[in-house]
């Protein structure tokens, strides 16, 4: 089984914010098998990107940067915590 607690990513660090995988499942309406998948992909799949970000606050940028980089953020930077930059 994939330990959040092994790992700095940001989904890892979603997960402990919610206590554990089966309560970060619950905030989004899914399984921890499916949470437990993210964690040993290292990445959240990308139809749950925008509802990860609005349980989280980290940004769909930082979430999957393949998808959303941070060049389609108008100024093309990101504050620390994931929000844009005004």
């Amino acid at each position: 089984m994939v330990r959040e607690h092994d790992s700095d990513s940001l989904i890892a660090r979603a997960v402990r914010a919610a206590g554990s995988q089966s309560a970060f499942g619950r905030l989004l309406g899914k399984r921890q098998s499916t949470i437990q998948g993210w964690l040993k992909a290292g990445r959240v799949s990308p139809e749950y990107v925008i509802p990860v970000e609005r349980v989280t606050g980290i940004s769909r940028h930082e979430l999957r940067p393949d998808l959303y980089p941070v060049s389609d953020v108008p100024g093309g930077t990101l504050t620390p915590h994931g929000g844009h930059a005004q």
